[in-house]
């Protein structure tokens, strides 16, 4: 619709809101309260013949949104939409009386409005409620796009999700599976007896993760404060405080770039096990992921953009030098040899500032020649010691530690490993990222001491991990991007016009 169009039906729309008021119609009334939901009804259909009445006609009322609308001389059919279904139904002059049912041929596609009457089927057979009392109850001024599913220009899909959750029943669905989603790990982590808790959003320091934050100030305090980028120091506060079983479903704030795998505030899921090590949660993951996907989509064999995923266990785990060798065909002797490795890196392209090591070298070649070939779920284990400033030494190698990244569809899925509790490795892994961070700003240059502090008074051996709310949703809903399965991702802003 062109914008002369578009402002034409506006106008005509506020000049037939007028004229119901002018009448006596409240466009926004808050008097009627529907006694039924639209899935009540639907069953109760079953039984009936085309043209057949349910016997005994009681009366049902109604409330939703004017999907379609067919109008006739003494007669019209419509249907309503509610968050539960959608019904036909079926408004007749001789019915509602003159007044009334003028009253009704102002309403408009859009309408939200209430209907009393009783149930038949129309002679082709098809569900409806045959109104005896009709209700106003929200005047729609805009109408609603004709051509939704041929609009190319999704952003308006983004930016006005209101609308695309009135017209786009696949757009409601997916919302509908990311709540069963976020529901269904809150039972799994509640069934083996982990504790939900909440921490702090604004952090005087922000950790956990390498990231740019976002920065406020707060006036009564007189300082700076971060928006969080990860809960992870925190959560494992609690674990030195007793609690040993706890996760955070949270929103983080990252102020990166935009793609269709990250937005700068998102969901992720964080949780920490006392006495545990990365290789217990590499099963309890696969046991949580798999089983959620079989609830929400009735099979762990799904298919994702087009290509086929299988999610049923047990999942390939590869070290990060094996994955190099069977994946990226990298000679292994090569892996073994600094000199090699960073040559390797030289080769691909790949630049490194003067305080990256051989470590960083292996996992940039990792993500560039790996990465987006690991399409059914895969561990990614034994990551440098250099790039994993938080997790555990391997005991048998300090070159690499016991953590793991699962990968799904080319895609990072969670990141977990053994917790490092040394206060005194621990102090000296943040100096050495801060002493080396050069311009790198996602690296805070304030070391945390009161974690090293809490750390000190003993932490449990622990493992922990976090899960992309977003992208696991995406995976499990089909979704291309991560802002279709946020229900008002952040966009560039918009030139509104009065």
């Amino acid at each position: 619709m062109s914008q002369n169009q578009d402002n034409q039906t506006l106008k005509q729309r506020r000049e037939k809101a007028e004229s119901l008021e002018d009448t006596g119609v409240k466009l926004y009334s808050n008097s009627f309260t529907p006694k039924n939901c639209i899935r009540e009804l639907l069953p109760r259909g079953e039984t009936l013949q085309a043209q057949e009445k349910e016997k005994g006609s009681p009366i049902y009322s109604i409330a939703g949104r004017i999907m379609a609308m067919r109008k006739f001389g003494k007669a019209a059919f419509c249907h309503i939409s509610d968050s539960t279904g959608q019904i036909q139904i079926y408004v007749k002059k001789d019915t509602l009386g003159d007044e009334i049912f003028a009253t009704f041929k102002k309403w408009d596609i859009g309408d939200i409005v209430g209907i009393t009457g009783t149930l038949f089927k129309t002679k082709v057979g098809e569900l409806s409620l045959a109104a005896t009392e009709i209700t106003m109850i929200s005047k729609s001024l805009r109408p609603l796009p004709e051509k939704w599913h041929g609009l190319t220009d999704v952003e308006t899909r983004y930016r006005q999700r209101y609308v695309d959750l009135i017209v786009t029943p696949e757009s409601r669905e997916t919302f509908r599976k990311r709540v069963q989603i976020i529901r269904l790990i809150r039972e799994f982590l509640n069934a083996r007896d982990f504790m939900e808790v909440e921490t702090p959003m604004m952090q005087p320091v922000p950790g956990g993760a390498t990231a740019r934050p976002f920065k406020t100030y707060h006036n009564a305090l007189d300082m700076d404060l971060f928006l969080r980028i990860a809960p992870e120091l925190y959560l494992k506060r609690l674990l030195v405080g007793g609690f040993e079983k706890v996760f955070e479903i949270n929103r983080n704030f990252r102020n990166e770039g935009l793609s269709t795998r990250h937005n700068p505030e998102f969901t992720m899921l964080e949780f920490y096990q006392a006495y545990a090590t990365y290789e217990d949660l590499i099963d309890l993951t696969e046991e949580m992921i798999s089983s959620i996907c079989q609830q929400v989509n009735g099979t762990m064999e799904i298919s994702y953009q087009g290509t086929p995923v299988n999610l049923a266990p047990p999942w390939k785990r590869l070290t990060m030098d094996e994955a190099l060798v069977e994946v990226a065909g990298i000679n292994k002797a090569d892996l073994a040899n600094d000199d090699k490795v960073m040559a390797l890196a030289a080769e691909n392209g790949i630049q490194l500032d003067g305080q990256a090591g051989p470590g960083k070298a292996k996992t940039e070649l990792f993500e560039l020649l790996v990465e987006e070939k690991l399409i059914d779920p895969t561990f990614i284990t034994s990551y440098p010691t250099e790039v994993s400033p938080l997790a555990r030494r391997n005991e048998d190698d300090p070159t690499v530690t016991d953590r793991f990244e699962l990968f799904i569809t080319g895609r990072e899925l969670a990141n977990a490993f053994s917790e490092l509790n040394d206060p005194r490795d621990q102090y000296k892994r943040f100096k050495e990222q801060i002493d080396n961070r050069g311009d790198d700003d996602e690296i805070h240059p304030v070391l945390d001491h009161d974690y090293i502090r809490a750390l000190e008074y003993g932490m449990p051996s622990a493992a922990g991990e976090g899960i992309g709310i977003d992208r696991l949703v995406m995976l499990l809903t089909d979704a291309p991007s991560i802002r279709d399965v946020i229900l008002f991702p952040h966009l560039k802003p918009e030139a509104l016009k009065d």
